[in-house]
Parts: structure tokens; C-alpha cells; sequence
């Protein structure tokens, strides 16, 4: 009997399985197809790398250069996928880890079966992620439409790409692929894009990735597709778009089928399994952690749910703020957040202060020729830091140093008063604080 089964090997499953491990528990883990999850080998990784090498397209288009070696630009991909994969299988195979290939299924609370064998251990995180969610649309099931993962591994560029969904794999795919060379048409149901972000933001995003040559209808909804044809109502009209490929990005879907939850009593529906803030479920000893319970689907976030999960198997009690959770969005320029934005404020209806920091005003942004973006930055009337959006180059990175200051409940104030290096993009944050 090992201490710990994890049924899943993403991000939350794997990292999860190295933590316990050092941590003294022995660990047997499993995984139905590669090791490393959607993340690694069709999800964040891949994608990254693509968005790396857009960035790369852009910057020899700015120097003259208009040469895409799609198949090159793959096969790097591939190579990126390949190497953190066998990182993952060695570390899957070190001391305390047993890993087994295979479809686990839940006999009761501390047993599994997966290839006609039975495994046991006190305790069970469950780590299996999500899948990408198709709508109920008339020519759905065509081969020229598909979600990411298909997309994902396109033998060349397409010259008209539509995507149905603004969210974050929605925008990523369209940025990436408009550096590429494609015509991007973007429909998206709501009237915004991306709604986890503050809608000042994302609507000067959505404007900047507009004037790169992507084609946006907001406030449309898919009604069918036939062949090359995506058909679409706007205002109460029907309009129509022609494409060589269509990407589905309309969410994702908790994987929870298949796992014998019924079995042994999980509370569970459609949306993902029940977790109380332990990620422990409903059933003492099991726990759900990452995209399964629905909570928040990000990688890091997965992998910070299973510490915790960990630490309450071992009875120990962390200081990891689930609440503060920071997200990052790999377009052109990029975008992230932590936080409350400007809209949730007033929705709370919290007294607070917002303050806004321009790129076009920073001297490492004008030498690097990337003004085009702003910072929100929110706080309370006494300084406390409720959150920062962002759209422009390298915002993920101020947006982690905005989340490390609200882990450690800094204010503005003190935020004002901490040196930054000169000249970077960072001193937009700073700056913006010296104006509370």
C-alpha cells in the first residue's frame, strides 16, 4: 500500500507527486496518455512556443524579413515537447514515485484498478484536467473544424483561420496565427473578450490585436457551419465568414467521466468535482486538484492545490494564499492580472482607488518600440493592493511582483517606496503607485 495515489500526470499531478515525495510519502501516480499532461504536451507548452516563435516572425518582418518555415517552426515544438516530457518521466521515476500508464479507476476510498490490477494507498488526489468543450452547432463534426490540440499540430499555416470563442486559448491562437500570416476572423458571443480581465483592458487589447490585422465580431453567436462557411447572428442578422480552418475555443470541460466517482460517493457534477479549501472532496482521503475541480484552470494553480492537499495529508498547515492567484494571456502584447479589476470593485462595492500607468510614458518601452499598453493598479483607502491588470510587453511579469506585494499585504505606499532598477518596464508599476 503506498501513502498517496494520484490519478493524473499534469502539472498538478506530477509536480504534486515530487512534492509529496520529498516530503517522505510514497507515491504511486498513473497516466492514460503522456506523461506531463495537456499542459505539456498539447496545451501551455506547445502553445508558448508557438507564441514564442510569432514573436520571432514579427521581429524579422520588422527587419524586412517575411520567411515563415512553418515546419521548422513545429518541429522545434516538437523538440521543446519531447525534452520537458522525459524530465517529467525521469523525475516520475525517482526515489518514493511508482508510475503506472494506464486508465485508473476509483474502487472505494482507498483503492484504484488500472490494467486488471488492483492498487491501494491511504490516501487520493485526483488530477486528471479537462478537455476542451464543443457546442451543440450544426457542422461541428466537419474535419476542417477543430479545437486547439488539432490545431496544435497543422502541417502548414492556413490562409483563413476562424475562431469561435475570445477567451484565452481564442486569443492566444489568433494573435500567434495572424503573426503567421493568416486571416484571422475572431467570433465571440459576449461583449467583451477575455471577461477574467479587467474590461477597460481587454478592450484595449482586443483594439491593439485589431489594428495587427485580426478581424473581431463581438456579440455573435455561432449558428452553423457548412464546408468553408461559418455562419453567425450579429444584431440580430445573419452574417457569414469563409475559412479554411475553424478552432472551437469555447472553454473547457472537467474531466470526470470514467473515473468510478459514483463508485465510492464523490460529489460531483458536470463542472467539476467538490472540494472544501483542504481540495479534500466530500469522501475523507480523496482530494480533487487542478482543471477536475473547476475551481481555477490554470497549470500553477493545479500544482499549488496539490501542495495544499499534501500538506493537509500531512497535517500541516501552509501560508499559500489560493486567493491571490495570477494569470497571464500570450498574445501580442500580452496581457495578465491578480487580483480585484476595476469592474469587481464596483461590483463589491468597495471604497477603493484606481490608478492607471501608460507604457507610451516609459523609456524601456520606448526603446524597446512597445508603448502600446497599460496598468490598472486598485487599492483600498489605506494603501491595500486589490489588484493589477495589465496589457503590454513582459505584463506577466509585473503582475507576479504585484501578486508577491499582495501575498505579503503590502499597500501602495510602501510599493512607491521600493527601489526599481532604471531603465525597465517595472517602473510603470512604481510610478503608478507614487500616484495614490
Amino acid at each position: 500500500m503506498s501513502d498517496l495515489i494520484i490519478i493524473g500526470s499534469g502539472p498538478g499531478g506530477y509536480r504534486t507527486a515530487e512534492y509529496a515525495a520529498r516530503k517522505g510519502l510514497s507515491v504511486t501516480i498513473f497516466e492514460e496518455n503522456e506523461a506531463g499532461g495537456t499542459c505539456l504536451n498539447c496545451g501551455c507548452i506547445p502553445t508558448k512556443t508557438l507564441c514564442h516563435e510569432a514573436e520571432v516572425a514579427d521581429l524579422l518582418k520588422g527587419a524586412g524579413v517575411n520567411v515563415i518555415d512553418f515546419p521548422d517552426i513545429q518541429a522545434r515544438k516538437e523538440k521543446v515537447i519531447t525534452q520537458l516530457r522525459s524530465g517529467v518521466e525521469t523525475l516520475l521515476g525517482s526515489n518514493n514515485i511508482s508510475f503506472v500508464h494506464g486508465h485508473a479507476t476509483l474502487q472505494d476510498a482507498h483503492t484504484v484498478t488500472a490494467n486488471g490490477e488492483t492498487y491501494s494507498a491511504k490516501n487520493i488526489i485526483i488530477a486528471t484536467g479537462s478537455h476542451a468543450k464543443m457546442l451543440p452547432i450544426e457542422g461541428i463534426d466537419q474535419e476542417n473544424v477543430m479545437t486547439s490540440t488539432e490545431l496544435l499540430n497543422i502541417n502548414e499555416v492556413p490562409q483563413r483561420l476562424c475562431i469561435v470563442g475570445a477567451g484565452v486559448i481564442g486569443m492566444e491562437m489568433a494573435s500567434v496565427f495572424n503573426s503567421f500570416g493568416s486571416e484571422v476572423t475572431v467570433i465571440e458571443f459576449l461583449k467583451e473578450c477575455l471577461p477574467m480581465l479587467d474590461s477597460d483592458i481587454a478592450k484595449r487589447l482586443r483594439q491593439t490585436i485589431s489594428k495587427q490585422g485580426v478581424n473581431f465580431f463581438m456579440q455573435s453567436g455561432v449558428k452553423r457551419i457548412n464546408g468553408n462557411t461559418v455562419f453567425f447572428e450579429r444584431k440580430g442578422k445573419e452574417e457569414q465568414v469563409e475559412a479554411d480552418m475553424i478552432l472551437i475555443a469555447t472553454g473547457r470541460g472537467a474531466n470526470v467521466d470514467g473515473l468510478g466517482l459514483e463508485n465510492v460517493g464523490v460529489t460531483f457534477s458536470a463542472k467539476g468535482i467538490d472540494v472544501d479549501n483542504h481540495m479534500q472532496t466530500n469522501i475523507p482521503g480523496i482530494y480533487a486538484i487542478g482543471d477536475v475541480n473547476a475551481r481555477m484552470m490554470l497549470a500553477h494553480a493545479a500544482t499549488f492545490q496539490g501542495f495544499r492537499a499534501v500538506n493537509h495529508i500531512l497535517g500541516y498547515e501552509d501560508q499559500i494564499n489560493l486567493d491571490i492567484m495570477p494569470s497571464a494571456i500570450f498574445t501580442k502584447p500580452e496581457a495578465a492580472s491578480v487580483g480585484l479589476s476595476e469592474d469587481q470593485c464596483k461590483e463589491k462595492g468597495l471604497s477603493f482607488i484606481c490608478k492607471k500607468g501608460f507604457y507610451r510614458a516609459n523609456g524601456k518601452a520606448l526603446a524597446m518600440d512597445d508603448t502600446d499598453g497599460m496598468l490598472k493598479l486598485m487599492a483600498a483607502e489605506d494603501g491595500k493592493i486589490l489588484g493589477c491588470h495589465v496589457f503590454g510587453a513582459h505584463a506577466a511579469d509585473i503582475v507576479q511582483e504585484v501578486s508577491v506585494l499582495m501575498c505579503k499585504g503590502a499597500t501602495v505606499q510602501e510599493l512607491a517606496q521600493m527601489v526599481h532598477i532604471h531603465p525597465t518596464l517595472g517602473e510603470i508599476l512604481q510610478d503608478t503607485a507614487l500616484s495614490f
